[in-house]
Formats: structure tokens, C-alpha cells, sequence
């Protein structure tokens, strides 16, 4: 790639950024990390409690790519059908027709997906993985480019069914937004005095240009050392005392988009150890289950992967 390109296409990821900023106050560290996740074609988790900016997030985003939005409120009683669509009989031809569902869409936000049963859970995971759906044996690709955003609360249990370990990992990362300060509500009170900032809110690039910067992602020139170094981290998650079921395959290869997405973000065509280093506790944390001893004697994920990353040996 040349110079001009990986300007060109960081400038945009910033741009992008730029824009979810004017939305989301005092959170620019965490939206860095759900633009570099877009980027390199992940889905994102959020863990947060109500109110904190999740659904505003997911409608500034598709607003700022020009990108087909859907949003979709799991509670116990959806059904796969709910998300990924269902042939319908029409008495005057005689015949089914299939009506495509809300997963047809470039940015899906599946609201508190925690609440719906793990039949319903699961509907999203083909669509996740591979980019399309199967329904009643037809396979039916979806929108690119095509980003889900989910969202649970973690401060409630009542009635819900916590994602299992093999949705969990087709998330790229994990994040919370977690409150803003005094300071920051108090900008966000007076900037919706008059409107929301939604309203006003330009879009940046569109979903060709998206997809350019994905490609160009993709390119981006990883070392032999360094792809040795993200495997020794997913393997060291493995190794840790008190983790019952280490990071997957799958965490690698997401780890290494990430990356990559980290290093043309920052403006190179190679990746760096830092931009390893940033990304792994948001990849790898959530695709760790502890044992039941580490879990309730308060041993924290990304404590881990922050000690994993600090004993594994850097290449120089």
C-alpha cells in the first residue's frame, strides 16, 4: 500500500471516530476500540447497564457509514424466526414468499441479548460467523458489509440466559462504557438542551468506502515474530491457574485483525507489538471461562489477560 492510501483510509477510521465523539461524551478510549473493531470486520459486546449510550452508539455508527440500521429488543419470548425472517403463505398466488427479518441489515443491534433463550441466542450465529443465514435449507447471504452490536446487562439475572461460550467468542471484543464523569454529563445535558446530537450527525464515509478500508486492513503486514507472539498469548490464556477453558483458534485469528485494524488506525502498514498489546484485552478477556473457585474468590478476566500479556516474552 502506498503512503497516500494509508493516509487516506486512516484518516476516515478517524474521521469516524470523530464523529461517535460528538454523541458519546468522555468515551473516546472505548469508541477507538469499536471503530478499529468495525474495521476489521468484528461484532462488538457491550456489557453495560441501562442509559449509559448503547443503542445511541449502534445509531451513530450506521448513520455515520450510511448503513442499513435494525434493531431488534430480545426478551424470552422471540424466536429465531423474529431475527432471521420466515416464508409466509399468500392465498391469492398460492405459494410461500420469504420475508427476510431484521438480521438483513448492515448494523444490527440485538438489544439485551441476554433475556431471549439460547434457541433465539443462537439465530445470530451463523450470521456472525459466516455472513449469511440459513433458513428452512436455503442459504441467503446478508448485506455487506454486516456488524452486530450486542448488548447485555450484567447487573441483572432475573429471567436471563447468559450468552454461552461459543457466542461469546464469535465477538470480536468485549467492552463497557461504563458512566461519564460530572464533567462530561454535564456537556452531554447541555448539548441535547435543544436537540440530540443524532440529528445533525453527518455521515463520514458509506459502505463501499467501508469496505475499501477493510481490504486495505487486510494487507497490512504482520511479522513472522509477531504472529509467534499472539499465539504464545492465546496459548499462555490457557496455561493460567484458575482458567478452566482457554482463548480459541478463533481468538487468534481475531486478535490478529485486530491488529492489523489498530496498526492502519494509527497510520502504518505494519503492526506493532503496542498494537497487539492494546487490542488483547479486549479480545481474549471474554473468551476465558474460569473455574468456579477463581470465579467466586473475585479473580477478574482481564486481569489475566493483562497478566498474560505482561509475562509473555516481547520480540525485539
Amino acid at each position: 500500500m502506498t503512503a497516500e492510501v494509508i493516509q487516506g483510509a486512516s484518516g476516515k477510521l478517524h474521521a469516524l471516530h470523530a464523529n461517535l465523539c460528538t454523541v458519546i461524551e468522555g468515551k473516546s478510549e472505548v469508541l477507538a476500540v469499536v471503530v478499529k473493531a468495525l474495521a476489521a470486520g468484528g461484532s462488538v459486546l457491550l456489557e453495560d447497564v441501562p442509559g449509559v449510550g448503547k443503542t445511541t452508539l449502534a445509531k451513530a455508527i450506521a448513520k455515520s457509514i450510511q448503513a442499513k440500521f435494525n434493531r431488534i429488543q430480545f426478551t424470552p419470548d422471540l424466536l429465531p424466526a423474529d431475527i432471521l425472517g420466515a416464508s409466509i403463505y399468500n392465498p391469492s398466488t398460492g405459494a410461500f414468499a420469504f420475508h427476510p427479518g431484521p438480521v438483513f441489515c448492515n448494523m444490527l443491534l440485538a438489544d439485551e441479548t441476554n433475556r431471549a433463550s439460547p434457541r433465539t441466542q443462537s439465530a445470530l450465529l451463523e450470521a456472525m460467523s459466516e455472513h449469511q443465514a440459513t433458513i428452512e435449507g436455503t442459504c441467503y447471504p446478508l448485506e455487506d458489509p454486516f456488524f452486530v452490536l450486542a448488548t447485555q446487562n450484567p447487573m441483572e439475572f432475573h429471567g436471563t440466559y447468559p450468552l454461552p461460550e461459543a457466542q461469546l467468542d464469535r465477538f470480536l471484543v468485549q467492552i463497557s462504557l461504563g458512566y461519564p464523569s460530572p464533567e462530561h454529563t454535564h456537556r452531554m445535558l447541555d448539548a441535547q438542551r435543544l436537540a440530540h446530537p443524532l440529528d445533525t450527525l453527518e455521515a463520514v464515509m458509506n459502505g463501499e468506502e467501508l469496505g475499501d478500508v477493510m481490504s486495505q486492513i487486510q494487507q497490512v503486514t504482520v511479522e513472522e515474530s509477531l504472529t509467534k507472539y499472539m499465539v504464545n498469548l492465546v496459548e499462555a490464556t490457557r496455561l493460567l491457574e484458575g482458567v478452566k477453558l482457554g482463548a480459541s483458534p478463533r481468538g487468534a485469528l481475531m486478535l490478529y485483525r485486530a491488529a492489523q485494524s489498530a496498526a492502519l488506525y494509527a497510520g502504518r502498514d505494519h503492526v506493532l507489538p503496542d498494537d497487539i498489546q492494546e487490542m488483547a484485552p479486549y479480545v481474549l478477556a471474554h473468551r476465558i471461562m474460569l473455574t468456579s473457585k477463581a470465579k467466586y474468590s473475585g479473580v477478574g478476566k482481564g486481569h489475566l489477560v493483562a497478566k498474560v500479556v505482561e509475562q509473555t516474552a516481547v520480540p525485539v
